[in-house]
């Protein structure tokens, strides 16, 4: 597993990079955004792991230009700005995942591996389907009728989950582990506001409404 870890803080580099070769992982470390680009372009690694406060190119314009470039491995962002405004951002530009400075190497690692089981993919059926939505794993589109749906990596993601357990109530603390990783920040709204996102896209001009909330509960996604 080839990790590259795009990290200006040179104790924070340290550290990251000798605990993850420690537990068996492969590690190219680049200091700025631009370094890390190149890096990027020029070879091919499993997973990201990304600063936002770069010199150079930013974390998040360094996500949207490896996204750009039809890279879809896993990238974990890294910040001392942890916000549910900064946490939205980042997964907008392309982020799977988002940890808040300080934290510990236990956490990051298991958010690593967490990555790196979703990344892996699901060998079942190559289409999920509800009603007339139908989402294709292959070519990665998304369809309601007729029409072709446009979603961040973090929607299609979120979409797929709740395809999987569709007619099932989901907790949002089921959509956090599964859709953003372990441990994350339980008080913070983004499960709500990634909900609503995909309402707009796929439910505000389309009948039947297909995402449900279940009071106290969680979501469904059922067509009756």
């Amino acid at each position: 597993m080839n990790i590259l870890l795009v990290e200006d803080e040179g104790n924070i580099a340290s550290i990251v990079s000798k605990g993850l070769r420690e537990e068996g992982f492969e590690v190219s470390v680049a200091p700025d955004g631009n370094i890390g680009l190149q890096m990027a372009e020029d070879n091919s690694y499993d997973l990201y792991i990304i600063d936002i406060m770069l010199p150079g190119i930013n974390g998040l314009e360094l996500c949207r230009l490896i996204r750009k470039a039809k890279d879809n491995r896993p990238i974990l962002m890294l910040t001392a700005l942890g916000t549910t405004d900064n946490i939205v951002t980042g997964f907008e530009s392309g982020a799977d995942d988002y940890m808040v400075k300080p934290f510990k190497f236990a956490e990051l690692l298991a958010r690593i591996r967490a990555l790196i089981r979703r990344s892996s993919g699901y060998v079942e059926d190559n289409k999920l389907q509800i009603a007339d939505l139908e989402m294709d794993l292959d070519s990665k589109l998304v369809r309601r009728g007729n029409t072709e749906i446009n979603l961040t990596s973090t929607e299609y993601r979120l979409l797929e989950y709740l395809l999987r357990n569709q007619r099932k109530v989901v907790s949002r603390m089921d959509l956090l582990e599964h859709v953003w990783g372990v441990d994350f920040n339980m008080t913070t709204n983004v499960v709500d506001v990634y909900v609503n996102y995909l309402r707009k896209k796929m439910d505000k001009d389309f009948d039947p409404k297909l995402i449900h909330t279940v009071i106290g509960m969680g979501y469904i996604l059922r067509d009756d």
